[in-house]
């Protein structure tokens, strides 16, 4: 009956994409005075789910996993295009700064999301949440 609850699968994968988006936002901003660095973003998860042209492809984990590809994890990044400084640098930090926030704010949306789903499946088994 419970063998698949798609609201944690989909919560996990939320939180995933922010930590991912996150530790690129920190490397655009420990790399604002490298000369000629291009800053890196992820394409946003809601383009990844919808199918996007970079859209979310199942992956298959073990042999007996159906209709999945074996292909890499690799990151679907996004072409962050914007002014560059003297040196070739494209990292603006009142940016990335933004970007951050966002990020959390992301991160919080996916943990809010599970917690409502552990809530919903504690009530459901009858359980006080």
């Amino acid at each position: 009956m419970f063998t698949t609850l798609d609201v944690f699968t989909t919560a996990h994968a939320m939180a995933r994409h922010a930590g991912q988006r996150q530790a690129l936002v920190a490397e655009n901003m420990a790399n604002a005075d490298t000369p000629g660095f291009r800053p890196r973003d992820l394409v946003p998860f809601g383009e990844m789910v919808r199918g996007g042209p970079d859209a979310m492809v199942p992956k298959a984990t073990r042999p007996g996993h159906l209709f999945g590809t074996t292909g890499d994890d690799s990151l679907r990044l996004a072409d962050i295009r914007g002014a560059t400084g003297a040196n070739g640098n494209g990292v603006t930090l009142e940016a990335e700064m933004l970007r951050a926030v966002e990020v959390k704010r992301q991160h919080d949306r996916a943990i809010a999301i599970y917690k409502s789903g552990l809530t919903v499946l504690r009530t459901a088994l009858g359980r006080n949440a």
